[in-house]
């Protein structure tokens, strides 16, 4: 699993990203940092000719600009005509009914091979009770692998709630890891830069769960090397990107806290 790092450097992959505004210069960024290559769209004239070219699509919920609903829908459309995997972040959804509505719909009209959240979202897509507020929300640290492995069947696809203890599974195998900071939590992004961890593994692998599995260590792995005692958020997250930056399989094997 680890040895992805190296066939992310080595592919290149094209990460296309229907995100929002608040991170895309950040999951620009961290794509970079990675070794794959970032493009955003946000033009409906040229959706076919991009997704097609694309090694994986990301479609990201966050600021919900009216004007590109329909948008992400016709990507995410485009993504499986491709045969491009495609990734959702569903930012949020459990704040309004209009998020929830609209993830509704995009989950009836597009097939995602990966589904990336935090607890409280991955769960109210699958039917459970939450407690969130905005696009935060509040994790306890419970096991939930119970709960995302019925989710990942009843979607058919992998999913990655992200949380003190970050849990990924295809239904059937279910991978932990226990990297991680509470910093990560005070920097704007970080989940959506995660989901551009996971293009970039999925646009140069077969593997989906390894490969979804790879971009949340990455993140959660950078993110605890980042953060020295008594740091500053501006400058943990200059350190953070240095860490993405800088992040290799041997790193990954000594510190990652997997299982």
């Amino acid at each position: 699993m680890y040895k992805l790092i190296n066939k992310v450097k080595e592919v290149n992959p094209l990460v296309l990203h229907y995100t929002n505004e608040v991170t895309i210069n950040d999951c620009a960024n961290a794509t970079l940092a990675l070794g794959g290559s970032p493009l955003m769209s946000y033009s409906y004239e040229e959706v076919e000719e991009i997704v097609s070219i694309a090694s994986s699509v990301i479609i990201n919920i966050g600021t919900m600009n009216s004007s590109r609903l329909n948008l992400f829908i016709e990507a995410g459309k485009a993504a499986n005509k491709y045969n491009k995997p495609v990734i959702l972040d569903p930012v949020g959804v459990f704040a309004t009914k209009t998020r929830a509505d609209f993830i509704n719909k995009l989950l009836n009209k597009v097939r995602f091979d990966v589904i990336k959240g935090n607890v409280a979202e991955i769960k109210y897509i699958g039917g459970f009770d939450v407690r969130g507020q905005g696009v935060d929300s509040f994790d306890d640290g419970e096991d939930i692998s119970e709960i995302i492995k019925r989710v990942a069947k009843k979607l058919d696809c992998i999913v990655v709630a992200t949380g003190k203890i970050d849990t990924i599974t295809d239904g059937k195998k279910v991978i932990k890891i226990n990297n991680g900071t509470t910093k990560l939590k005070s920097v704007t992004g970080t989940g959506c830069m995660t989901a551009s961890l996971i293009g970039s593994y999925i646009g140069a692998s077969e593997n989906k769960l390894n490969a979804a599995a790879m971009g949340v260590l990455t993140m959660s792995l950078s993110g605890e090397l980042a953060d020295k005692e008594d740091m500053s958020i501006g400058t943990f997250k200059v350190n953070l990107m240095d860490n993405i930056f800088n992040m290799s399989e041997e790193k990954l094997r000594k510190y990652g806290k997997v299982e």
